[in-house]
């Protein structure tokens, strides 16, 4: 054994020799700590910038006596149906108008939008300055537009209620209280609502006041055999 001792340590020096530094060495304590808070600080920002997923968009099963093509808003719980008929529906989470900016009514689509362009109105303006927060008199449609991706212009009588379903460039307010009245989605989502909902389709906001009158709908799950197999 002694004989081929000699060879032994030389196989292990040259393995050694190639091996790669251990990474360890590299960081103290402190910078570990630094860099285990930062990974987690990153991680905690990409969980709150998604909505939970009960506001996900799903197929699911609605009884209700209106017609395919109408979009009910539900602001209490914050869902948004398109009524495709046959007792079918495809659902969307939203956000809402925060206290004192909910509403409730009967609308229509008055017009759409791609990456809508933003006028905030003058009282908006006013209210936001005296928060500190200086608002444009315009803003160009894109990316960092609040309108998001598209927006549906909700009309009353013919008239622009300055109310809209529009996208948002903020995901994780999906399933809460934060707008001036407009009803929030994701962009992907009012992608997909704008290319089925047509102008003139009726809209029902279910909200504060009950001014929509009665409405009758009842959600009862997801569709399972939809979801499955598509259709």
């Amino acid at each position: 054994m002694q004989k081929y001792m000699p060879m032994l340590l030389a196989g292990v020096i040259a393995v050694t020799a190639i091996l790669p530094a251990a990474p360890a060495a590299a960081f103290t304590a402190g910078q570990a700590d630094a860099r285990q808070a930062a990974t987690s600080d990153v991680s905690l920002v990409a969980v709150q910038k998604q909505p939970a997923p009960q506001y996900l968009r799903r197929k699911v099963r609605l009884v209700t006596d209106e017609r395919p093509g109408t979009i009910i808003v539900d602001t209490n719980n914050k869902y948004l149906y398109f009524i495709e008929g046959g007792n079918r529906a495809t659902r969307y989470g939203i956000g809402v108008g925060r206290e004192g900016f909910g509403w409730s009514g009967v609308v229509t689509v008055g017009r759409k939008a791609e990456w809508p362009g933003w006028t905030p109105p003058a009282e908006m303006r006013r209210r936001e300055a005296a928060k500190g927060r200086i608002l444009p008199t315009y803003q160009e449609g894109g990316i960092d537009n609040p309108l998001g991706a598209r927006a549906l212009y909700l009309y009353k009588g013919g008239n622009d209620t300055a109310f809209r379903i529009h996208g948002t460039n903020q995901p994780w307010t999906i399933g809460l209280n934060m707008s001036s009245g407009c009803i929030r989605m994701m962009n992907k989502d009012v992608e997909h609502l704008y290319e089925r909902a047509g102008i003139g389709a009726k809209v029902i906001v279910v909200g504060p006041g009950n001014r929509q009158g009665t409405v009758s709908y009842q959600d009862r799950g997801v569709d399972i055999f939809r979801t499955l197999f598509g259709g």
